[in-house]
């Protein structure tokens, strides 16, 4: 069974046992699934409601988005678990000889890179959805925006577990272009994340 096949209280206890996964990249794709539920449902909350007419066609619009959005990172509560599995058999490997530990030095080599991209692809679709949230929480339903609020705060959270996660996974490897690449991406998406974040609690704090 999937991951996001399990119940909630499932998940809960297979994260809390002494596996190491489902693990922080995995409710790091949680959270993203969260702040696109949630974002939805105050989306759904301003249809219909007076003085929110002009913005309907909008918030049915950034509705589908959500739906697709959920879709992806449930997807990828089960991809992260997946490819850290790939790294923990890579360690696995015999290395008594001279190719067997070429062979296993390779294999984790291949394994922590993809364990590096499938949480930045994450960290990716999160960033690019906080604009959709802040969107939501200005024109939507004033009366729900402690909900989108928390949204864009879950949103960040899958963001910045998601950069730790690359950054930890990329921090032993051999190919230093990767290296760069992918730490140049998590620098400015942190940056980008946490600046959204604070324009949006600073917005929220001058209206209430």
């Amino acid at each position: 069974m999937k991951l996001q096949d399990l119940t909630i209280r499932e998940y809960l206890e297979k994260t809390a046992s002494g596996n190491p996964v489902p693990g922080g990249g995995c409710a790091s794709a949680f959270s993203g699934a969260i702040a696109s539920a949630l974002i939805s449902m105050v989306a759904n909350l301003t249809i219909g409601k007076k003085g929110h007419a002009s913005v309907e066609g909008r918030m049915r619009e950034i509705i589908r988005e959500m739906e697709g959005n959920i879709d992806f990172f449930l997807e990828n509560i089960d991809r992260d678990a997946e490819v850290y599995s790939r790294v923990m058999d890579a360690y696995k490997m015999p290395k008594e000889s001279g190719e067997e530990i070429v062979a296993r030095s390779e294999a984790i080599e291949n394994a922590m890179k993809q364990a590096s991209l499938v949480p930045m692809g994450i960290a990716e679709k999160a960033l690019g959805m906080m604009d959709t949230i802040i969107e939501v929480v200005q024109k939507g339903n004033r009366n729900a925006v402690t909900d989108g609020m928390v949204s864009i705060m879950a949103c960040r959270s899958a963001i910045m577990g998601t950069v730790l996660s690359v950054r930890i996974n990329i921090s032993g490897l051999k190919d230093r272009a990767f290296v760069a690449t992918l730490t140049e991406k998590c620098d400015r998406i942190e940056r980008e994340a946490t600046a959204k974040e604070r324009s949006m609690l600073d917005w929220v704090k001058s209206t209430l």
